[in-house]
């Protein structure tokens, strides 16, 4: 894993994106076309502002995202679909393919076998993740599942990863905070070709600590990321102060 320290949130898009834009090139050079993942919350304000920006040929990517709320409609105001529609959909030229995560489906198992078949046989080229205040990664809350091999599944939510999306302001108390979500599995997300890990903010420092020095274990599920070699984790100064900065 290489960890890049940024100066501030800002700076830290920036950086992100720069990275991630070069694999997406790279994967198209290469093959033609690009699979790319987009994380979303709010710590990937600044990464998508920069990626919407970029000089890329989106005609030839093809995006999955990594989870969404069950029984939240694509309009709510904290749907994921809806997010990446406002942050980066609406704001880059016609994508190749964007494959969305229907959680209000009526069959949620059947939704979940449509998106793994849909993910079958690609090879996922860059994967844009966050980590969670809890340390989860997607929705894969603690105790995480390492074992299974379905590309997508549905998990129940942990209290305090419910709590976070009540203090990010998604939602205004916890009742309304759906308690199930479709999200990648961990080992989808660990089969991808490249991993840029964007994790800003102070309300993140044990999270950053969590990951690099935490055993590896379902009790934490972003310390998984430490077997990956190209897996690139970007902190900014406040999010890396109890690892790297003035811990005063």
């Amino acid at each position: 894993m290489r960890v890049t320290i940024c100066e501030d949130k800002h700076d830290l898009g920036y950086q992100a994106a720069l990275a991630g834009v070069w694999k997406i090139r790279q994967a198209i050079e290469l093959n033609g076309s690009a699979v790319v993942v987009l994380a979303t919350g709010v710590s990937q304000f600044e990464l998508l502002e920069e990626l919407v920006k970029a000089d890329v040929d989106w005609s030839k990517v093809e995006v999955f995202h990594l989870c969404e709320y069950v029984g939240l409609d694509a309009d709510h105001s904290a749907s994921f679909r809806r997010y990446l529609r406002k942050r980066f959909l609406d704001k880059v030229p016609a994508l190749k393919a964007f494959y969305a995560i229907d959680g209000n489906a009526t069959d949620l198992e059947g939704e979940v076998k449509r998106l793994s078949a849909l993910l079958s046989g690609k090879t996922i080229d860059l994967m844009f993740l966050g980590i969670g205040e809890n340390g989860h990664l997607a929705f894969n809350d603690p105790p995480a599942n390492f074992d299974t091999d379905d590309p997508y599944i549905i998990v129940t939510l942990e209290e305090r990863s419910r709590r976070q999306q009540v203090g990010e302001g998604w939602f205004k108390k916890l009742d309304e905070v759906p308690t199930q979500a479709i999200t990648m599995s961990i080992r989808q997300i660990l089969k991808s070709r490249c991993i840029i890990c964007a994790v800003p903010d102070q309300r993140k420092a044990r999270a950053v600590a969590m990951c690099l020095y935490d055993q590896i274990s379902p009790l934490s599920p972003c310390t998984v990321l430490r077997r990956r070699v190209e897996c690139s984790l970007f902190v900014d100064r406040p999010s890396s102060m109890l690892v790297f900065g003035d811990r005063r």
